[in-house]
């Protein structure tokens, strides 16, 4: 899974149950984005949205019994 936390948050701002839910927190990389730029797996304007709207945007993996043949699942 992925959390997308909005550049001027910080994990103290995010929900206690969230944080229940993703356990241990990893900073893997800093994302720039925009309307333009394509997210492999998630809807950009989705992830903007909520990053603006709560902060935060939780990315579940794929379920594995639904491949999503144009992604080359």
């Amino acid at each position: 899974m992925y959390l997308y936390v909005h550049e001027d948050k910080t994990v103290e701002d995010l929900p206690e149950e969230l944080i229940k839910i993703v356990k241990e927190l990893t900073h893997v990389m800093d994302l720039e984005l925009s309307p333009e730029r394509k997210l492999a797996r998630e809807d950009v304007l989705l992830v903007i949205e909520n990053l603006e709207e709560k902060g935060f945007y939780l990315q579940m993996p794929p379920d594995p019994l639904k491949p999503h043949l144009h992604y080359g699942d």
